[in-house]
């Protein structure tokens, strides 16, 4: 998938003008690839149109307008679009709890390694995730991984952290084919 280019990327003041119609484009690009497993990990698997908003976003909120901090922006969040055959996700750990979601974060920190999607001729591709997310107390309730699916499109998403959580979700037409979509943009 191609990344996002900072010709892209506009300053926050014309965003706030264009801003209604990107956001309609990412949330709809969000909506055929969020996948919800286990009741508690959402999978957002992003695309040019989700990191575009996603940047966009960030320089609005923050009032970025230098150069290299828009630069730093958009090479941060490119960073989560998969390259040659990967799919990047942002994996969110959803526990409205404080005091349960500190538990269990601290009992999962080992749960990026039993994250995986399904491919359509059965074969599991677990995550592959930066390790600095995982402190020595607790994991991140915000996980960014990588599947390397060879170019094809998975058909499910799971979870095999036994004892603790083990499900798969099924993905419908609508997300296989924009997985699909996204995995045949060149880079």
């Amino acid at each position: 998938m191609r990344l996002v280019a900072r010709s892209e990327i506009v300053d926050y003041v014309t965003y706030n003008d264009l801003r209604p119609e990107l956001r309609a484009r990412a949330l709809a690009a969000k909506r055929d690839r969020r996948v919800v497993v286990a009741g508690c990990l959402t999978f957002l698997f992003e695309n040019r149109d989700t990191i575009r908003y996603q940047v966009q976003e960030m320089m609005r909120v923050e009032h970025i307008v230098r150069e290299a901090d828009i630069v730093h922006e958009l090479e941060t969040y490119n960073g989560l679009i998969g390259r040659g055959g990967e799919l990047g996700a942002t994996v969110l750990i959803g526990i409205d709890d404080p005091a349960e979601r500190e538990v269990k974060l601290t009992r999962w920190q080992g749960l990026p390694r039993h994250l995986y999607v399904v491919l359509a001729d059965g074969t599991r591709v677990h995550a592959q995730w930066d390790e600095r997310q995982i402190s020595e107390r607790r994991l991140s309730s915000v996980q960014y991984v990588k599947f390397a699916v060879g170019g094809g499109a998975p058909v499910a998403c799971g979870v095999d952290f036994a004892g603790e959580l083990v499900d798969e979700t099924a993905l419908t037409a609508e997300q296989r084919a924009a997985l699909a979509q996204d995995l045949a943009e060149g880079d």
